[in-house]
C-alpha cells in the first residue's frame, strides 16, 4: 500500500517519517517532492573496480547551472535529508525530469526501514541538458510495511551508507567480501 498525502503527514506528526527542510507545497497526493542539491560528484578514473574505491570529484552547481553531458554518471544529492523508520521509501523521477532526458537512479531507488540520510543520485542524460541547484528532481513514495522488523537500516553495524552527509556518496562496494 502506498501512503496516501494524510498518511505522509501523519507519519511525519508521529516522527515515523522526517523531511528536512519539509515544505507543505511540496507534498503530493501520495509523494513528496525532493530538490537537487548544490554538489554534484563524477568518477576521476576512466575504469572504476568494484573491489578498490574509486574516488571523485567534487562539482558546486554555479547559479547559472551546469550543464550535463550524455556519457558520464553524475552523483548528485538532494537537498532533504529523510529518516523512514515505519516504512519504505521509493525515490522516483518526476515525469518533467524524465521528459528533459535525465535519469536520477540506475538501480538505487528504493530506501531501507530506517534508512536516514540524504539520498545519492544516479544521474545520466540522453542530451545535453542544464540543470540548477534547488531544481525538483525526484518524489519519495512511501510503501506501507506488514509485519515485524528486525534489522533497520541505521542500526545495522555493516550498513555503509549511514553517515550523515550533504554531499553525493561514492559507491561502496569495495567495502563488501567477495
Amino acid at each position: 500500500m502506498i501512503l496516501t498525502d494524510v498518511q505522509i503527514l501523519e507519519s511525519i506528526e508521529k516522527g515515523e517519517i522526517v523531511i528536512n527542510p519539509f515544505d507543505r507545497k511540496c507534498l503530493g497526493t501520495n509523494s513528496y517532492d525532493v530538490h537537487l542539491g548544490k554538489y554534484l560528484a563524477v568518477y576521476t578514473e576512466a575504469v572504476l573496480d568494484a573491489r578498490k574505491h574509486n574516488p571523485i570529484k567534487e562539482i558546486i552547481i554555479p547559479e547559472e547551472g551546469f550543464v550535463l553531458q550524455p556519457g558520464t554518471l553524475y552523483l548528485g544529492v538532494t537537498e532533504e535529508y529523510t529518516e523512514t523508520h515505519a516504512s519504505v521509501p521509493f525515490l522516483e523521477g518526476k515525469s518533467s525530469v524524465g521528459r528533459l532526458g535525465i535519469d536520477i537512479h540506475a538501480t538505487a531507488g528504493k530506501g531501507d526501514v530506517g534508512f536516514c540520510n540524504t539520498w545519492t543520485l544516479e544521474i545520466s542524460c540522453v542530451h545535453p541538458v542544464r540543470v540548477y541547484a534547488s531544481m525538483p528532481i525526484g518524489q519519495l513514495i512511501y510503501f506501507a510495511v506488514d509485519g515485524e522488523i528486525e534489522n533497520y537500516y541505521n542500526k545495522k553495524a555493516n550498513a555503509k551508507y549511514n553517515q550523515r552527509t550533504e554531499k553525493p556518496v561514492e559507491s561502496m562496494m569495495w567495502k563488501n567480501k567477495f
